[in-house]
C-alpha cells in the first residue's frame, strides 16, 4: 500500500478527488459538467487508487460531484474502434471493476442523480449502496446500438436477475430510486440530503469490523456463489477457520463476555 501523500499526487486527481478522513477514503468523480461520465483518464485514476490503497484505509466511499453519480461511458470521447480494440477496452473495464470489488477493502457508494450505463456497472461492483431519492437507473446501451461491456451481465445480472436486465436493455427503461430499492440496486434509500451522513455512519460501522473478516466477506461470498455446492461449503469452512483462529476472534469473544464493543486491531 502507498502513503496518503503518494495517492494525493496522482496525475488523475482533477477527475477523481481523494479525501482521507481517518480510516475512510472518500473518492469523488469530478466531472460534474459531464454528469461524471467515465473517460479513460477517470478509469485510470480509479485503477491507480484501488491497486495501491493508502495505508490505514479500512473503508472507501465512492460518490459523484454535482448531484450525479455517473451517467456512464463518455461517448463524446469515444472514437471508432476495431473489434479487437473494443474487446481490450471492455477487458480494461473488467479489470478495474474487479479491483473495486476484490481489493479487500469495503466500498460504500452514494448514488444520486444519474446512475446509468457504466456508472451502474461501477455501482454494482461496490459492496454497500446508498441511494438518495434523485437516483435514476438505466442501461441505455441497447438503444445506442451497443452491448454493455463493463461487467453488467455478471454483476448487475446477479443483483436484479437476467430477465430484468434483458428488459432494461431492450426498452432503455429508467427506474427511479424507489423501484431501484425494490430491485436491490440500492441497499438503503434515504431522505434527500441524508446520503452523506448515512454513508459516514455506515463507513464508520464497517471500518470498526475486524479487517480480516471484512476481507473474507469481500473475497469469499462472491466467489462461493460461482462454485458448486460442495466446493462452496468447503471454501466457507476455510474462511471460517481463518477468521476464528486469530486475535480478532479472541477479542470479539472477550468483548461479548464483557458486554462491550470489540476493539479490533
Amino acid at each position: 500500500m502507498s502513503s496518503p501523500e503518494t495517492t494525493d499526487q496522482s496525475v488523475c486527481e482533477d477527475v477523481l478527488t481523494i479525501r482521507l478522513d481517518g480510516n475512510a477514503a472518500w473518492l469523488t468523480f469530478n466531472r460534474a459538467e459531464k454528469r461524471n461520465a467515465i473517460n479513460d483518464v477517470l478509469l485510470a485514476a480509479l485503477s491507480a487508487f484501488f491497486a495501491d490503497i493508502p495505508e490505514g484505509v479500512r473503508v472507501v466511499v465512492l460518490r459523484g460531484a454535482g448531484g450525479h453519480f455517473s451517467s456512464g461511458l463518455d461517448l463524446a470521447e469515444q472514437s471508432e474502434r476495431k473489434a479487437e480494440d473494443v474487446l481490450r477496452h471492455s477487458r480494461g473495464w473488467h479489470a478495474v471493476m474487479d479491483l473495486i470489488q476484490f481489493s479487500g477493502i469495503p466500498v460504500v457508494s452514494l448514488l444520486e442523480g444519474a446512475v446509468m450505463g457504466g456508472g451502474l456497472e461501477i455501482a454494482a461492483s461496490t459492496h454497500v449502496r446508498i441511494a438518495e431519492p434523485s437516483a435514476l437507473y438505466r442501461l441505455p446501451e441497447g438503444k445506442r446500438g451497443i452491448f454493455v461491456g463493463g461487467g453488467a451481465t455478471v454483476r448487475l445480472g446477479r443483483i436484479i436477475g437476467p430477465d430484468r436486465m434483458t428488459e432494461m436493455m431492450l426498452t432503455g427503461r429508467t427506474y427511479d430510486a424507489g423501484q431501484g430499492q425494490e430491485l436491490g440496486l440500492s441497499h438503503y434509500l434515504v431522505e434527500a440530503g441524508q446520503g452523506e451522513e448515512t454513508a459516514r455512519e455506515l463507513a464508520s460501522e464497517i471500518a470498526a469490523n475486524a479487517s480480516l473478516v471484512n476481507y473474507l466477506i469481500i473475497q469469499s461470498i462472491a466467489r462461493i456463489n460461482d462454485m458448486a455446492r460442495s466446493d462452496g461449503l468447503y471454501a466457507e469452512s476455510l474462511s471460517a477457520a481463518l477468521s476464528q483462529s486469530g486475535p480478532d476472534a479472541k477479542e470479539g469473544l472477550r468483548a461479548f463476555l464483557e458486554k462491550r464493543k470489540p476493539r479490533f486491531s
